[in-house]
């Protein structure tokens, strides 16, 4: 026989190459068999099929497994309420983490010490403790879903000691060294894109997701309104990360920028007017002959190429970002207008975020009030 059961409820095709799960709905629902292309898709399928079947019973945290518990609070939580590339980062940690580490435990017995066990298990792995934070955090929010609803008494992951933050290294530039690196990336295809992140200090998915119905051409304004990621490899487009990463920036009197979009604007009607219906029209700022949209993974590769055969210190375009943070506050800009610009929903997110910046700020202000102190001192003593 083609089929063969490979574990309770999941069958393999050897003819077709699939996998078929075998749900069992009782009373009028029956028996159903679905058909899937991966062991793991299968396998996902029946979890969250059992973990329904669980709920609608008067005792379902008898049955429930943190394997269940994490696939359905995927699927029926977090789905329909996040983005996609949320739904990718949690997923990851929950199929390739959570669930071979925890999985077979019954959520109701779950305890604060084995998840303390996995969170140190992980760190020793290698994971570093952002990551492990992260881990720390998916938990909590499906334990905490799952409190809610009465599954659990308590949850037990706020027991757990997660790891201290690592605040990740930076590399950005000064003024100078900007400006030497707007000069050598004249002409090349992420000109405008550098020129963007470096000069409003726009994200990567903001500057890939920018379109010309977004950029006022008139009065030299540009709305931060949508943005462009990749998941699992594919671009997806989305919304700003959050009401505040939605902004309008004026880029009056950055001359070399007012040029930059002006002439990508004239390159689009050109190409429009070349091509006809073979343009690929989906109205975005930074794109492809033709009209296809750039990938947010080549404006990256494409930088560090380009920044290979240079004389110029290491950089990302997100460093780009911290880079504009750090001339804005070196300049005296107050952080309020910094925060706005970048689009933090406050200043104490760019506060902690750039802190290793402003340090050094710090730093120089003190050195200059002990000079003033020193020097007082030493007038008085004459």
């Amino acid at each position: 026989m083609p089929r063969k059961t490979i574990m309770t409820n999941i069958a393999y095709d050897t003819q077709r190459r699939c996998y078929y799960a075998t749900l069992y709905g009782g009373g009028k629902s029956g028996r159903r068999v679905r058909c899937y292309p991966t062991l793991e898709q299968a396998v996902q399928a029946l979890e969250e099929f059992q973990a329904g079947r669980c709920l609608e019973r008067r005792h379902p945290e008898q049955e429930l497994t943190v394997s269940r518990w994490l696939r359905y609070w995927l699927e029926q939580v977090v789905r329909p309420s996040r983005s996609a590339s949320t739904l990718h980062g949690y997923t990851m940690i929950v199929r390739n983490h959570l669930i071979p580490g925890l999985g077979t435990v019954r959520l109701r017995e779950l305890t604060a010490d084995q998840v303390q066990q996995y969170l140190n298990g992980k760190q020793a792995e290698g994971l570093c403790a952002n990551t492990v934070r992260k881990h720390h955090s998916v938990l909590h929010n499906a334990l905490e879903h799952a409190r809610r609803q009465g599954l659990v008494d308590d949850n037990v992951v706020e027991l757990a000691v997660r790891p201290a933050a690592h605040q990740p290294v930076h590399h950005y530039y000064d003024a100078e060294t900007m400006q030497r690196l707007f000069q050598a990336l004249e002409g090349s295809s992420i000109e405008l894109a550098v020129k963007l992140a470096g000069y409003l200090g726009l994200r990567r998915s903001e500057i890939c997701g920018l379109k010309w119905s977004h950029v006022d051409r008139r009065e030299k304004v540009i709305t931060v309104a949508e943005a462009r990621t990749a998941v699992n490899g594919k671009a997806v487009d989305k919304e700003p990360k959050n009401s505040s990463s939605i902004r309008r920036l004026g880029y009056s009197g950055l001359t070399d920028l007012e040029e930059l979009l002006e002439r990508q604007w004239q390159r689009r009607l050109r190409e429009k007017e070349a091509l006809g219906d073979r343009y690929l029209d989906r109205d975005f700022v930074l794109c492809h002959s033709g009209g296809r949209p750039f990938q947010p993974d080549y404006l990256s590769n494409r930088l560090q190429r380009l920044l290979a055969g240079k004389d110029l210190p290491y950089v990302t375009l997100h460093g780009l970002r911290h880079s504009f943070a750090s001339i804005a506050h070196s300049r005296n800009v107050p952080l309020f207008g910094i925060s706005r610009a970048l689009g933090h929903s406050s200043t104490a997110t760019t506060t902690q975020i750039y802190m290793h910046l402003f340090d050094e700020t710090h730093l120089s202000v003190v050195q200059e009030v002990g000079k003033a102190i020193g020097g007082a001192g030493g007038a008085q003593a004459g």
